[in-house]
This record gives structure tokens, C-alpha cells and sequence, in this order.
């Protein structure tokens, strides 16, 4: 008789053990007086070894001695243990809460014996600690028949070594061979002590308290029987990687998917069909790629699929099998459905339709490397996971959605984030009009009410100048290359229309070589278009050499706007690097200003970066205004431009255009209000007084020192454009400020501007920008915030 003895024999227990087969000895006396029993002649053999040996009848603590009584207690127990069923049932005798483990079927014995040397069998994820409570709450239910129920399931996880596999079991005890006896002198437990022990089941010294350690004995042994459960375990562990959306999700489920198909190398893949367009589209789902289709948007015509694929599978949604690839190929003119799986060396495939919506179809892709491995039979396994898999799919499908909508949302259109709190009242409320079936429902305007604008612009110097020249030398570098084309072919064939176009070239080149000139650009590509493209046609059939030099020409062209695009595209190249550096810089600065106060913020790329701010009590809830804020938010915008100015400066060595960029900030003192325009997705200010700040902004860019031709917007100053001598006063206080720190020169120079129409009074503050970065300080926020207050 195989023995296990626990590896914890020494745990603090409230029983003891008197091990017995008193239930076994009482069950053959009942068949030994019954002549119609089975065992009537078995019985009185078992009845004698309990007279050899009595204390298998009256009992014994040490549990050692079971190996002493190994032969006999093998014997009895073959009583409970039919031989018949000996290599199917996992079986055991076993003393409760000890885990000593005795009489193992044959099953049982094969299983740990495949488990490897120095296999430990051990219940998983049990937890020691709570033994003592465990066994507490046997004892209160079965000595004292209170309903308290801390059953669970305790599952083996066992390996196959042999197989290479990790088996799950399932144990069932069954204590109908013992019974709870109280010790003499353990106290008795009352209806106070069972109801506080229900409320404290973390409380071991109190459990320890009213039950003390070896107060009951259990009389008698338990049977434990276990059930291979692997298969509702790995379908289980599928459902709970289903339901996880982190990245690693995926590939435990196609480890988990390969011990359900039992093929361990088997392939999982997934794709989703755009049926309208009939292409390919993103899998929603992470780190899972298709083994149908090598990239996004492929062509998944008729061509690709057989006519039972597309019949079974997007018609009618079925499963469709192949359990032989080379039949299939066979029989399919090897098309390139079998093409792609045969260079993956694939030979049974399965395709599993699941419909996402009424243009989507998903697919699950299984593939294994040999034939009849996936067959119309297993793949009924499936069954079990697919429900679960289909709606985890259709979660992704849609959180990708939502995250579409999302940066739809962050990149294009104005909903900032500090305001959104405001857009998800007014929705609501139209949801509850609609609910409450009020007539002529509508969505509220948007309005925020006394809020403090700033606005500020870095803007690139001379880009009209610099597109210009661009767009100049790549007209002359093409023009210039066609007549080298028509030069040489005058060469060899001399006719009169060939001079006539070098005339029309040279004619253009003078023109544009003087300056270019609205509409020049296009009726130049016009006249190479009509005139000259036809006639280039032609030259590349005379000879090879004329053929080489058109296509040296065709070359430099870009074909979809058919000029030379070089020079034009290194200008627009740095302009949008340079907008995107001072963006990113200003949108990164902006987590900061928002984390000192929330206030609504846009910029807008144009030839350099303009950018709004609104600060207000009607922007925010649950947050209390104060002048502060405004002050400290201008202080951080004069800081934010000399920082970018700074960036600007350092990408200089890229520039090949002495584009400059050149800052202004224009001061409003008075609140204003704000309302979001429906028509456009933007907000615009509120009310006729207000508009005259909007027109100030576009104007003032433009305008003039007083009484000069000298543009108050300079490359390396920055203005501060403002109508009232207390704004100049504030303004100069942060100007000293960042004096202090590195980031302005000395000089400040106080300016009128030149009336502009419609507009008077305007004056400015301009400073030179420090432009050594080695020496600017950086400002922290308590300092921002300091200074502000002073």
C-alpha cells in the first residue's frame, strides 16, 4: 500500500486524530449476518483482521503506524475501493485537514508516478494561515450543526512527464467514515462565541481562544477522490484572458488554445474584412497579426478565396475545415489561399467567422503543420470559447473605435479638455428633454462669461520671401533642363518648331529669373503640359541618349504636382519641422499651466505657431478664482515665447532660408465672454463690444511704429502690444523679472503704434530676446507663481 505523508505534520490543528476503520468493521458485520449479502463469505475474513489487529478497530494517533498496518488496511480498504474500477477512478483514503494520503488506486499511483522524481503533491494556491479557521469551521458544522460553509474547490495541478503536459484535478472529500468528538475538558462554545467568531474570521488568536488547538479528535479516515478537470481549466483560463486587455493577453490565450486542441505548436491568427471594400483592415486586437494576409488593406477578392470558402464562411458564417491542404490545393487549382499556407508550411486550417457589423467580418485563423490535425471533430472544442472570444473582439472592435473617436476628438476639433465638463452638462441635459419627450428639444449655447483672454504669436519672418525664392529656383532649374533637352535634339534633327519652343523656354526663364509673379507658376506648368510634355514624348523615340535625358528630366519632376519640387520642399520641410518643434514645445509647456489653473487653450499652425488663452471663474467648478492666476498665466506666456524663441534659434543650422521668428503678445484687460460656434467647432468671442479684441488680433501683426516704415514685429524682440499704463506697469514688473533670470536683454523701448483702421491708442513694450541658452535659468513654478503675486 502506497503511503503519502503530509509535509506539514506538525501544524497547529484544533483536532487531534484517532484513526480507525470502525465504519468499515460496522459495515461487514451488517453483510456477515445477511446470507443474501455479496459479501456474506467475504465479511468474516475482513471481521478476523480486525481481531488480529485491534487497533484498527479502537484507533491510533500515530499516523507512522500505517505503515505498520500497511498490508491490513490495504486489505479493508478494498472494500471501498472496487477492483473494477481501480484504473478509473482517482482515488484515495486520506486523514482530513493532515493531507497523509493512503490506499491509492491505481490511477492514482500511475498519475504521481508520471509526475517525475521529487514531485511534491501539494494543493494549489492554498494558504497555510487559514487551516486552523478551516478545520474550526468543520468542527462547528458537524459537532455543533451550525450552518457555516467555508467550502471551496482545491485543485492539483500534476505533471505528465511523459507527456510533457500539466494535468488539473478537482478534489472531492467525502467524511462519511469519521465523526467529531469534543476532548475532556475543551470548553463548551456558546451562541455569543459562534456569532463573534463569524464576524472575525481574520482574528486567528480568537479562533485559537474558543476552539484551543487539539480540543476535538476526529474519529475514524476520510476518502479522497479527484477528477481531471484540465480541459474545463484551460477553457476557464481562456475566459479570463479574454476578459484582460493587457498586451501579453494574446499570446497566453494561444497557449491556452494550444492545450485545448492539444497541438502544441498550433498557429493563431486573426484578421477583419472590410466586405464593402473587400480588403483587409487593422485587427483591433494587440500583438495579434493574420495568417492570411501579410499587411493591412490587402486585396481579399474571389480570386484569393475558393467559392466554398466564400459561400460557408461570408455568406452563411459557418466554420469552414481543411484537414488536407494539398486536397485543397488539389482541388482548387492551387490558388493563393494555398499559396500563403503552403509557404508557412501550414497543411489544416480552420476559418472561423464572427460578424462585427454589417461591413465587418472578423475571422479566427487556426493553422497547424499537419494534415488532419484540425478536422470538422476537434474543432467542435471550440464551442466552449467562442462566445466569450467573439464578444472580447467586439470590446476591442470598440475601444479602438472610441480611441478613433478620441483623437479625432484631441487633434481635430476644439473641445479642450478644461472645458469639456461644460459640453458633457449640455448634452446631458438634452438627453434629459428627449427623455422627458419636451417638445422642440435643443442643445444649449455654449457661453463662459468674464474670462481674461491672452493671446500670443510666434510668427516666421520673411516665409512669403523664402517661398518665393523656393518656388523661383525650382521653375528656373526645370525650365533650364528642358531647353539642355531641346539644345541637344536640335542637334540631330534641325527643325523650326524645336527653336520656336527654346524661344518660349528662354522667354519665361527671363521673366522668371526677374521675380515671380501671381499666376506665373501656373502658367508655366501649363505651357509644359500643352507644349512641351507631347513634344518630349517624341524626343525619347528619336535615340537612346535623347530617351536618357528626358528620363534624367522625369525624374526630377514630381509626379503629382508634375514641377521640380526641391527646393520648395526643403522650405515647406523646415517651416513644418519648425512649426512642429515650437507646437510640441508650447502643448508640453501647457500640462504645467494647466496643473497651476485650468483654462482653455488652442493654437493654430500657420507660418509659425498662434495660440489663445481664456482664464476664468465660469471656465471652472469646484475651484475658486483669483486674480493671481491671470497674472501668473502672463508671466509663464512671455516665459513659454523667450523658450521657444530659444528652440527657434537652435534649429537655425537647418534653416537655408534666414527665415527668423519674430514674437508679439497683445493685452486685454477686460473680461470678455466666449461662445462655442456650432457652424464652425469653434469658440469665438461673444458680442459686438468684444469683437473689437478679435479685430485687433489679426490687425496688429501688420503695424507700425508711429511716425516710421519700421514693423513693430521684429526677429529677435518681443512686443507687447496694450492701451492702458497700468498694463505696461504689470508687464514691465515680469519683463524685470526675466531680466533677472537670462531670458531678456536690458533695453526696453515703449512705443506707439500707427492707428490702424478703425483702431487708436495702441501702444507697445518691445525687448531683445537673450539667445544664449547657456546662461537662461530655468523658472520654476513656485517662482511663476511669486512673482505673479508681487
Amino acid at each position: 500500500m502506497d503511503i503519502i505523508f503530509s509535509r506539514n505534520n506538525k501544524r497547529d490543528l484544533p483536532v487531534r486524530f484517532n484513526i480507525h476503520f470502525r465504519a468499515i468493521y460496522d459495515y461487514l458485520q451488517k453483510h456477515a449476518n445477511d446470507p443474501k449479502s455479496v459479501l456474506h463469505d467475504a465479511a468474516p475474513k475482513g471481521l478476523k483482521i480486525f481481531e488480529d489487529y485491534p487497533d484498527l478497530l479502537h484507533g491510533f494517533e500515530d499516523l507512522q503506524l500505517l505503515k505498520k498496518y500497511a498490508e491490513p488496511i490495504d486489505y479493508l480498504m478494498r472494500f471501498l475501493f472496487p477492483e473494477f474500477l481501480e484504473k478509473n477512478e482517482i482515488k484515495a483514503g486520506c486523514i482530513p485537514f493532515d493531507m497523509t494520503m493512503f490506499k491509492l488506486s491505481e490511477r492514482f499511483k500511475n498519475i504521481v508516478d508520471n509526475a517525475g522524481e521529487g514531485f511534491d503533491l501539494q494543493i494549489r494556491n492554498f494558504d497555510e494561515s487559514k487551516i486552523y479557521v478551516m478545520c474550526c469551521s468543520f468542527v462547528l458544522s458537524l459537532y455543533y450543526g451550525k450552518n457555516i460553509d467555508m467550502k471551496r474547490p482545491f485543485f492539483y495541478d500534476i505533471p505528465n512527464v511523459k507527456e510533457d503536459k500539466l494535468y488539473t484535478y478537482r478534489a472531492a472529500f467525502n467524511s462519511d467514515f469519521c465523526e467529531i468528538k469534543k476532548t475532556e475538558g475543551s470548553p463548551d462554545l456558546s451562541e455569543d462565541d459562534f456569532n463573534y467568531l463569524l464576524d472575525n474570521f481574520d482574528d486567528i488568536e480568537a479562533w485559537k481562544e474558543k476552539i484551543p488547538a487539539e480540543s476535538y479528535t476526529i474519529d475514524g479516515f476520510g476518502i479522497m477522490n479527484l477528477f481531471d478537470v484540465t480541459t474545463e481549466e484551460i477553457i476557464s483560463n481562456i475566459h479570463t484572458t479574454l476578459l484582460e486587455k493587457d498586451d501579453e493577453a494574446v499570446f497566453r490565450f494561444q497557449e491556452d488554445l494550444r492545450k485545448l486542441m492539444n497541438i502544441p505548436d498550433l498557429e493563431f491568427g486573426f484578421s477583419i474584412i472590410n466586405r464593402t471594400e473587400s480588403k483587409t483592415q487593422k485587427t483591433a486586437v494587440k500583438n495579434v497579426h493574420s495568417l492570411l494576409f501579410e499587411e493591412i488593406h490587402c486585396e481579399c477578392t474571389r480570386h484569393f478565396f475558393c467559392n466554398s470558402i466564400l459561400n460557408n464562411v461570408f455568406n452563411h458564417k459557418k466554420i469552414f475545415t481543411i484537414s488536407d491542404l494539398e486536397l485543397y490545393g488539389e482541388k482548387n487549382d492551387y490558388n493563393d489561399f494555398y499559396t500563403v499556407l503552403k509557404k508557412q508550411d501550414i497543411q489544416s486550417f480552420v476559418l472561423v467567422p464572427i460578424e462585427l457589423d454589417e461591413d465587418h467580418l472578423g475571422i479566427m485563423e487556426l493553422g497547424s503543420r499537419r494534415k488532419h490535425e484540425l478536422n470538422s471533430v476537434n474543432v467542435q472544442k471550440l464551442d466552449d470559447i467562442l462566445p466569450l472570444f467573439i464578444t472580447a473582439v467586439q470590446r476591442s472592435v470598440q475601444e479602438e473605435y472610441n480611441q478613433f473617436e478620441s483623437l479625432i476628438q484631441e487633434h481635430y476639433t476644439s473641445i479642450h479638455p478644461s472645458v469639456k465638463w461644460r459640453f458633457h452638462d449640455a448634452v446631458e441635459n438634452y438627453l434629459i428633454q428627449k427623455m422627458n419627450k419636451i417638445k422642440n428639444a435643443k442643445l444649449e449655447d455654449i457661453i463662459f462669461d468674464n474670462v481674461y483672454p491672452i493671446y500670443g504669436q510666434c510668427d516666421i519672418k520673411g516665409s512669403s520671401v523664402a517661398r518665393n525664392k523656393a518656388i523661383q529656383q525650382d521653375l528656373i532649374a526645370q525650365l533650364e533642363m528642358a531647353i539642355a533637352i531641346l539644345n541637344e535634339t536640335c542637334k540631330l534633327d534641325k527643325l523650326p518648331i524645336y527653336e520656336e519652343l527654346i524661344f518660349r523656354i528662354d522667354r519665361y526663364l527671363k521673366q522668371i529669373r526677374q521675380g515671380i509673379k501671381s499666376g506665373d507658376e501656373v502658367g508655366i506648368t501649363d505651357f509644359l503640359k500643352k507644349d512641351i510634355y507631347p513634344v518630349f514624348s517624341h524626343i525619347k523615340t528619336i535615340n537612346s541618349s535623347l530617351k536618357a535625358l528626358v528620363e534624367a528630366y522625369d525624374e526630377r519632376i514630381d509626379p503629382k504636382i508634375m514641377v521640380v519640387y526641391e527646393k520648395r520642399k526643403t522650405y515647406e520641410d523646415y517651416v513644418t519641422r519648425l512649426n512642429t518643434v515650437l507646437a510640441d514645445y508650447l502643448d508640453s509647456k501647457q500640462v504645467e499651466a494647466q496643473n497651476m489653473f485650468p483654462h482653455y487653450f488652442e493654437r493654430f499652425k500657420t507660418d509659425g505657431v498662434d495660440f489663445n488663452m481664456y482664464i476664468g471663474q465660469s471656465l471652472v467648478r469646484n475651484k475658486n478664482f483669483n486674480m493671481l492666476y491671470l497674472h501668473n498665466l502672463r508671466l509663464w506666456q512671455l516665459q513659454s515665447i523667450c523658450e521657444m524663441e530659444n528652440l527657434a534659434k537652435q534649429l537655425e543650422k537647418e534653416n537655408q532660408f534666414s527665415l527668423q521668428i519674430a514674437s508679439l503678445v497683445l493685452v486685454h484687460h477686460m473680461p470678455l465672454s466666449i461662445k462655442f460656434r456650432m457652424d464652425e467647432k469653434q469658440f469665438d468671442v461673444n458680442g459686438a463690444y468684444n469683437i473689437r479684441y478679435e479685430i485687433i488680433k489679426k490687425r496688429i501683426d501688420k503695424s507700425l511704429v508711429k511716425g516710421t516704415s519700421e514693423r513693430l514685429t521684429q526677429p529677435g524682440k518681443l512686443a507687447i502690444v496694450y492701451t492702458q499704463d497700468k498694463e505696461a506697469a504689470e508687464y514691465v514688473k515680469y519683463i524685470q523679472f526675466l531680466q533677472s533670470k537670462n531670458y531678456l536683454k536690458e533695453t526696453v523701448e515703449y512705443l506707439d503704434i500707427e492707428d490702424l483702421q478703425g483702431i487708436v491708442g495702441l501702444k507697445a513694450l518691445r525687448v531683445e530676446i537673450n539667445y544664449d541658452e547657456n546662461i537662461i535659468e530655468p523658472i520654476t513654478i513656485d517662482e511663476l507663481q511669486s512673482i505673479s503675486v508681487s
